[in-house]
């Protein structure tokens, strides 16, 4: 009896034990998301567990004291408002507004990163939108206090 070409493919890999077997994924590329999403997750709960994180929203009046890079020893204390915040996951950051000698000055910071020591929420305004970007010419906040 004669069998056809794939038959005969398919038994050889079966009887070959050397050779792998073949999976086949539909869409690669979305099991490699979902991959990097569960990782991190899995990150952003390492650090939660690590330290303890509040909940930044715009609007919030916030002290950070954050460890400058260039000399590990030294502590800053930045006090300023969120303006901004951009979720995305291990890489979420919040955009802070201060005062510097009354040039208002905005910095960009990583919710996670290692580098901001403690964040402690001070006062939360109420707000009605998610960016608050119209503070840059009204910088007033902050100043009454």
């Amino acid at each position: 009896m004669i069998q056809p070409e794939g038959s005969v493919l398919q038994d050889s890999a079966a009887s070959n034990p050397d050779v792998a077997p073949r999976i086949k994924f539909k869409r690669l590329d979305k099991t490699a998301r979902h991959i990097m999403q569960i990782l991190d997750k899995e990150a952003v709960e390492e650090v939660r567990a690590q330290r303890e994180i509040p909940d930044v929203k715009p609007g919030y009046i916030v002290q950070l004291k954050v460890e400058v890079p260039e000399n590990k020893r030294r502590v800053s204390i930045l006090k300023g408002i969120v303006i901004a915040r951009r979720n995305a996951g291990l890489n979420t950051t919040f955009r802070l507004r201060r005062l510097v000698a009354g040039v208002g000055v905005e910095s960009v910071f990583p919710l996670y990163s290692p580098n901001i020591k403690e964040v402690k929420v001070l006062d939360k305004k109420k707000v009605r939108r998610a960016k608050l970007y119209y503070l840059r010419d009204k910088m007033n906040a902050l100043k009454k206090q």
